[in-house]
């Protein structure tokens, strides 16, 4: 294998993502808390079983403060 091929397979594994990564699983983005620097995607919400405000919003695991929404730019995850 010559150099070329490798570093064109190089390149063409890193742009590769798991099944399991990317927006597939419907997320649409995560909730944030700002002070602790928590982040629960979406999608993790109830499987992390957070509470919620009165108005359904998630509460941060670590303050109980009321999450910020912050939804997915693109097509990549919702880092």
């Amino acid at each position: 294998m010559g150099i070329l091929d490798t570093v064109t397979e190089a390149f063409a594994s890193s742009t590769q993502r798991a099944p399991s990564e990317g927006g597939d699983d419907g997320s649409e983005g995560a909730y944030w808390c700002d002070d602790c620097t928590v982040r629960v995607r979406d999608v993790n919400v109830d499987a992390e079983g957070l509470d919620r405000d009165a108005e359904g919003t998630p509460r941060c695991p670590d303050c109980g403060e009321a999450m910020r929404f912050e939804r997915a730019s693109g097509s990549g995850c919702a880092c």
